[in-house]
């Protein structure tokens, strides 16, 4: 017979998330728990995926806010499907795909500048002589959008 809810620390060890972690992530509303009699925390096997999608988001720098503000799109009553999951995944196409994007400009032009050895940096594409990118605003200019 397969066990329907799981420990703290069984979550724990599923998920290679610590149970204090875990625990906040409670606190915080992203994940949710259950009661025993003698006030134990069980989890719904459920919960293991969003522990999954919290993790692999904090992975790719979103905020635990943006994450709550995801997981709160999936149904209460139910355990989310693979249409629920997708809906999720579609909100965030854009904001990944420009991730990527920077990642990629990044690592090329990164590579390109510690790469070529030159010590005027005339060259590089992140050179920026007498500050003249501040006139478009503040930050990497030649890497953020």
């Amino acid at each position: 017979m397969r066990q329907e809810s799981l420990t703290i620390g069984e979550l724990a060890v599923r998920s290679g998330v610590a149970p204090s972690a875990l625990r906040y992530y409670e606190r915080l509303g992203l994940i949710r728990a259950g009661r025993t009699g003698g006030n134990q925390r069980r989890f719904d096997r459920a919960e293991l995926r969003r522990v999954s999608f919290i993790r692999i988001a904090q992975q790719l720098g979103v905020s635990l806010e943006d994450i709550r503000s995801a997981l709160d799109a999936l149904p209460d009553s139910r355990t989310p499907n693979k249409a629920d999951w997708a809906r999720l995944s579609a909100t965030w196409r854009s904001r990944l795909d420009e991730k990527i994007d920077l990642l990629t400009r990044l690592r090329d032009d990164l590579s390109n500048c510690i790469g070529c050895g030159c010590l005027s940096l005339r060259s590089c594409s992140l050179y920026n002589p007498d500050d003249e990118l501040a006139q478009q605003g503040p930050g990497p200019r030649r890497m953020l959008p």
